[in-house]
């Protein structure tokens, strides 16, 4: 935990004093002490809990500050923008891996894995530049909570093609719990939690009996995410959302407290995950590449087309804050690994592509939201 914890915030220090996002020195650091170049630590349960937990309250921090009535404004956009951001990274996947000769299978893995976005990252990002409030934000945010949603049904679908047969009732009963779940939280949660909590509070007399209300809500709402067949993170994002207007200050700044704790587990871990082995292979390699290259495009222009009504500004916004994979692409292609349909060598190409999205992300993002002030921001915005 003090190789971890403190390589993060050492290497965060260094690329904030070159002008670059902390959270790129965070990832780094965790591929320099990791198995790939120092060894010094290697990945293992207790990191992979703390970086759940980490994850988990990165996104709860961000629900306390957006309001659900603000997405939904965003839903149509945000819909469009997540339904473009499966389609194309799904097939151009898809058709790379068939072009250089994998199995039908296995290219559909690998194509699955490009999927999913890693909001946590982007949401990271965006939380400490002040700009959550930002349209382009908010369109991110729901497209986020949506592909999640579309990337389950997708991951569940490859996983059934893998095993050798559909079942399409199993499909379609994961889809719904995971739709009707978000839809409920998202649309009902705000009102609800805000008449029940100020009455639980009262009758509590614990020091911070708000802030464990919150806490108790955030741990429910993942499990209950995860029964619904959504990810944890979800379901932490809408409790995070569905409290956002009836607690106080207090719980924002001790959510952060917890936040910076953790948050760092989850970004080196990601980069812990780095392989460098895989480039001692030349094909595997320009292979590695060239599913690098085709999962940033296919996010940047898939997403930003869907998001083409906000203008280019925003398009470009909303591109960039959905390129990164992280650990959702490594998950898939450890499902792939397991099942046997995804070799050593195509997993490593997924764990680099996941990785490097990731790294790539925050400056993306820097550089698509040059000029843009924090705060309640682009309320008035381009129509394109």
């Amino acid at each position: 935990m003090l190789l971890i914890f403190g390589a993060a915030k050492l290497f965060s220090e260094i690329l904030e004093a070159f002008g670059q996002p902390g959270i790129v020195g965070e990832i780094i650091a965790g591929a320099v002490i990791g198995p790939s170049v120092l060894n010094l630590v290697h990945p293992n349960e207790v990191l992979s809990t703390l970086a759940e937990l980490g994850v988990m309250f990165l996104l709860f921090r961000v629900g306390l500050e957006v309001k659900a009535s603000e997405l939904m404004r965003v839903g149509g956009v945000a819909a469009l923008v997540a339904a473009l951001g499966v389609i194309a990274p799904f097939f151009c996947g898809w058709g790379i891996m068939l072009a250089a000769g994998s199995p039908h299978t296995e290219a559909i893995f690998v194509g699955a894995a490009m999927v999913a976005t890693s909001v946590g990252i982007t949401a990271q990002v965006l939380a400490s530049k002040g700009l959550l409030d930002a349209k382009a934000s908010r369109v991110i945010l729901a497209a986020a909570v949506i592909d999640d949603v579309l990337g389950l049904i997708v991951l569940a679908l490859v996983s059934n093609l893998a095993r050798g047969r559909v079942n399409v009732p199993g499909l379609i009963t994961t889809a719904a719990a995971a739709i009707g779940f978000t839809l409920i939280i998202a649309v009902f949660g705000r009102h609800t939690i805000g008449r029940v909590v100020p009455k639980i509070e009262e009758k509590l007399s614990a020091a911070e009996a708000q802030f464990t209300l919150a806490l108790v809500l955030m741990f429910g709402l993942s499990l209950l995410a995860v029964y619904a067949g959504v990810a944890a993170i979800i379901g932490a994002f809408l409790a995070g959302m569905a409290l956002s207007e009836a607690v106080g200050e207090r719980v924002h700044e001790l959510t952060t407290g917890v936040s910076e704790l953790l948050v760092p587990f989850f970004l080196a871990g990601i980069g812990l995950h780095l392989d460098v082995a895989v480039f001692k292979d030349r094909a595997t390699l320009v292979l590695a590449a060239v599913v690098l290259i085709a999962a940033i495009l296919s996010k940047l222009f898939g997403c930003g087309l869907g998001a083409a009504s906000l203008g280019w500004a925003n398009m470009l916004r909303v591109g960039s804050g959905m390129v990164p994979r992280g650990e959702v692409g490594m998950v898939v292609a450890q499902l792939g690994l397991s099942l046997g349909v995804v070799p050593e060598p195509i997993y490593a190409v997924v764990v680099v592509m996941s990785v490097a999205t990731t790294l790539v992300a925050p400056p993306m993002l820097k550089a698509a939201f040059r000029g843009v002030k924090p705060g309640r921001v682009e309320e008035h915005f381009e129509l394109g």
